[in-house]
């Protein structure tokens, strides 16, 4: 096979499908951002962006039986999943159309002069405006809704930014039919198919994000590969803001009550959420503290139960299953580890579900259980069984970032009693969601979502998911003694675009 084309694979078999494209080269990309960094005039129009965005949705639902064919044929990810998946993606679209109509995401700003005020105030109008050019790097796990037709490209178009999206080598037959579905709906509006490019290839990846008509990134995927495009981003002449979610843990503490109280559902109900898609979400719980005693041991009874029932999987490729496997065993000899059920191989391209126990005081000082709190990609979570609060305080303190903490109290906890506010308290600096008696897995479309954490969840602060998304693509400018006549329609006095804006301070509909 010729380093210069790219294939689709099917995981199950680990047989080649088709040729789908060649990998770009720097010309290719070049030329794709430089039509993009073109295209930026034509998605001006809200009103045009709106609908596109719309009928962008509408094509991917009529392209629905073949997007779910080829990406099942790709990932192994199942026609069911893949169907809710392509829903939720299409959901996302419209919503950021609604917000793009709507236009508080413009952030409009009017103070007029004052000059009674210390020091004196001139007219200063102020609102958001896009950055341009936005590469977008595809997710293995998510080939819709967080790939070619995904929240990074959905809030960037609504903001207004090209997108230039670069495969996921997982999925490039999925990810050509998207993009062709996507540039079909630009194409009903009138706008250049280039608003939204597709190239293949490492080293396009590269190109993109050091490509001086970029302006900004997003990012779904590993920390070793999220961590040099960061820098690269950041070494750049002209820096620009990468967006990158890289890894996460996902702690789960479940208190002693809630354990007394529900032991087995906790126990189903995080072997539902480990082992959900394979275990290949970026939100799956990967250490749960759960206490020591009688009720720890319902817990990890009922676990065990469910996890054994799970049936054997595929992961999304060659290099994940080799690295789950390794990752698992690696873990699993450990001194003081158990495996309860044993994660790793089972099929020639299959994995088990599994899970392993440690005590919690393995993990609260420096040693080779650091192991233990680094993501493993696959179906597998850490039980660790800790024999005071003492225990869980420090195993807290020694958590890198994550995109979501979870806390399981009882329903006197939840009534204000115990330790639960204290733990709530304590898990907030670990991540940007909390979840209480709930699991984190699915992650809402909703404007108060927020997905991305501290460092390494992601590299900046924003979520990738929900209406604020939209922020990330945008940046604040403020125009000064500006004549009306040459202030943007958006800032003007009469309002014709009629938008949410604060007035002198007051927030007027």
């Amino acid at each position: 096979m010729s380093a210069a084309e790219v294939w689709s694979l099917d995981p199950r078999t680990g047989e080649r499908r088709e040729r789908v494209a060649a990998e770009a080269s720097a010309r290719d990309v070049d030329r794709a951002v430089r039509a993009a960094h073109d295209a930026r005039a034509a998605l001006a129009d809200r009103a045009v962006r709106a609908a596109f965005l719309r009928t962008a949705a509408d094509r991917l639902e009529a392209a629905r039986d073949r997007l779910v064919e080829t990406a099942d044929a790709e990932t192994a990810l199942g026609a069911p999943r893949l169907t809710g998946e392509l829903a939720r993606t299409c959901y996302q679209l419209r919503a950021f159309a609604a917000i793009v109509d709507e236009g508080a995401f413009l952030d409009v700003i009017i103070d007029h002069p004052d000059a009674s005020a210390t020091p004196p105030v001139p007219d200063l109008r102020r609102y958001k405006v896009p950055l341009g050019v936005v590469a977008v790097y595809a997710a293995s796990n998510f080939p819709f809704a967080f790939s070619v037709p995904g929240g990074d490209t959905a809030s960037a178009l609504a903001a207004g930014c090209p997108v230039v999206v670069k495969a996921h080598p997982d999925h490039p037959a999925t990810s050509e039919l998207a993009a062709a579905a996507l540039r079909d709906a630009a194409a009903a509006h009138g706008l250049p198919e280039a608003v939204v490019g597709l190239v293949h290839g490492f080293d396009a990846g590269v190109g993109l994000v050091r490509h001086p008509l970029v302006a900004a990134a997003g990012f779904t995927g590993s920390v070793r590969g999220g961590r040099a495009l960061f820098d690269a981003a950041a070494a750049r002449p002209v820096p620009i803001p990468f967006h990158g979610e890289l890894g996460s843990l996902n702690p789960v503490v479940v208190t002693g009550a809630a354990a007394a109280e529900r032991a087995e559902e906790i126990g189903t109900g995080l072997a539902g959420s480990m082992t959900l898609g394979t275990g290949q979400f970026c939100v799956k719980p990967g250490l749960v503290l759960a206490p020591a005693g009688p009720a720890g041991d319902r817990l990890a009874g009922a676990l065990a139960e469910a996890v054994a029932a799970v049936p054997e999987g595929v992961l999304l490729d060659g290099r994940m299953r080799d690295g789950f496997v390794a990752g698992a065993a690696e873990r699993a000899a450990l001194p003081d580890v158990g495996a309860p059920v044993a994660p790793g191989a089972a099929g020639e391209r299959t994995v088990a579900a599994g899970f392993l126990t440690v005590p919690a005081a393995r993990l609260t000082e420096e040693g080779p259980h650091d192991l233990l709190l680094e993501e493993c990609f696959g179906p597998v979570t850490v039980l660790a069984r800790y024999a005071s609060e003492d225990e869980v305080a420090r195993v807290l303190s020694r958590l890198p970032g994550n995109l979501t903490a979870t806390l399981h109290v009882s329903s006197g906890e939840a009534a204000g009693e115990g330790p639960g506010a204290a733990l709530l308290a304590a898990l907030t600096p670990l991540a940007g969601r909390l979840v209480v008696n709930g699991w984190p897995t699915g992650v809402a479309v909703a404007y108060a979502q927020q997905h991305g954490g501290p460092y390494p969840a992601t590299t900046s602060p924003s979520t990738s998911v929900g209406g604020t998304a939209i922020d990330r693509w945008l940046r604040p400018v403020a125009y000064q003694s500006t004549p009306h006549a040459l202030l943007p329609a958006e800032l003007r006095d009469d309002n014709p675009l009629k938008l949410p804006r604060r007035v002198d301070g007051v927030l007027r509909p």
